[in-house]
């Protein structure tokens, strides 16, 4: 059986919308410069889950935070995830739809894992390996692994779409196939839909 396995960030969902992000920086009192450096340089540690919820808007914001602006940020940040790229959902569904083994892989921490599990179009995906929850990112190997394992997949039968060449690259030093996602048009192509 081939797995088409799926990222979930810019590949499922479009990026982040630029208000949606002023809006995160104006809520923590921010610059937005200052805000999106903090936001991505401490972002693949809160993916690893090496981070709480907590401890990372401190680390973003350099300085300590309480619970209110924790849950008010982490509501808006899962919320500017939660937008389709509705042609890669459609090849979601079509796929889902004909049976074939579809799963997703992605770097997210847990609250962001816990906010996309609720949207319908991806609870409808029967296998979801988010980095939060098992203490492993992209593109380090043993995530790949992981995925395997939990899929009871050899790695040869598991075909792997990411936005970010460096976790295609690890896909495919895992002994998968990569496929770098640009647009949902090129996918459907790649994948002969």
């Amino acid at each position: 059986m081939t797995w088409i396995v799926f990222d979930y960030g810019n590949v499922l969902s479009l990026s982040q919308p630029e208000p949606e992000v002023e809006a995160m920086a104006r809520t923590a009192g921010a610059d937005l410069e200052t805000f999106r450096a903090g936001y991505w340089k401490h972002r693949l540690d809160y993916d690893r889950a090496s981070l709480t919820d907590g401890d990372y808007w401190s680390a973003v914001l350099g300085r300590p935070t309480g619970p209110t602006e924790i849950d008010r940020l982490t509501a808006l940040d899962v919320a500017s995830w939660s937008h389709p790229d509705e042609g890669t959902v459609a090849i979601l569904r079509e796929l889902l739809a004909a049976g074939g083994g579809v799963a997703l892989l992605s770097n997210a921490p847990v609250a962001t894992a816990d906010g996309l599990d609720r949207l319908p179009w991806i609870a409808a995906i029967p296998h979801r390996v988010y980095s939060g929850r098992i203490g492993l990112v992209k593109p380090d190997r043993e995530i790949y692994d992981h995925l395997a394992a939990e899929l009871g997949a050899h790695p040869a039968d598991i075909l792997f779409i990411d936005d970010r060449p460096e976790n295609v690259e690890g896909a495919r030093l895992a002994g998968m196939t990569g496929v770098l996602f640009t647009t949902a048009a090129a996918l459907r192509h790649a994948l002969a839909l």
